[in-house]
């Protein structure tokens, strides 16, 4: 991957431990100290960093990990969910994980490099499928309901990739919940990096991890980059 730039920004991999350490306390800032501490998944995956080149400020991050068929086993999800399914996937998968944005920026253009980037790499390598789990702030699912209603009714997993239970504490939407979603309620509790995966076809497995250790309540979310409409392609590789 080569650097990308757009407007005042530089997308690039990580060199060498430095930028490893500005990738893990940015993670920490936006997860608290469990989202930035180093684990064994920072050792293998490559680190993409954006960065302000007015000011030099750290203002994204994530982490990619290029897998396929039962190497998904080995990838952070399968922590907490059952993948056996897509053991089968024909074609290279790549892990998206760790995704955060500095809260003093709001800038649009960050998130637009961001997956520039990762677009040129996904182009790169023959990506497949695009996969990670995407939080939602907090482990109370009240303020969520609509959203967990809304990917329902619109964004379950094709039934042979649906991932199963393996985490001890989950709240099955897909099975339990039994709401008419209020749309405008659910896509405004969306967390941004979900919304934007949804937004190009992608879908969800039928259950949210509570994850007590991050404070959050992830989804497996899945992409599969044949599904993406061409009119989201052509915006994304206009980036690179």
């Amino acid at each position: 991957m080569i650097p990308l730039y757009k407007g005042r920004y530089v997308a690039r991999p990580a060199v060498g431990a430095a930028d490893l350490r500005a990738a893990q306390g940015l993670r920490s800032l936006c997860f608290g100290a469990a989202g930035g501490a180093h684990d064994i998944f920072d050792q293998t995956a490559m680190h993409v960093l954006v960065f302000d080149n007015t000011t030099g400020a750290l203002v994204c991050t994530y982490r990619l990990a290029l897998l396929s068929g039962r190497g998904i086993r080995d990838s952070y999800a399968a922590q907490f969910y059952d993948l056996d399914a897509l053991e089968s996937y024909e074609g290279p998968m790549l892990e998206l994980g760790r995704f955060c944005i500095h809260p003093d920026w709001r800038d649009p253009d960050i998130l637009r490099i961001a997956w520039g980037a990762m677009t040129a790499y996904v182009d790169a390598t023959g990506v497949q499928l695009l996969f990670g789990c995407s939080s939602f702030a907090g482990t109370q699912t009240d303020p969520y309901l609509d959203s967990f209603a809304l990917l329902k009714a619109r964004h379950l997993a094709p039934k042979r990739w649906l991932p199963r239970v393996k985490a001890p504490d989950v709240f099955r939407y897909g099975v339990r919940l039994r709401r008419k979603p209020d749309v405008r309620k659910g896509n405004a509790g969306m967390p941004p990096l979900l919304r934007t995966y949804l937004m190009m076809g992608g879908w969800v497995s039928d259950h949210a991890v509570v994850d007590q250790q991050m404070g959050t309540l992830h989804v497996f979310t899945g992409l599969e980059i044949g599904a993406i409409p061409a009119s989201r392609k052509r915006l994304l590789r206009a980036l690179v």
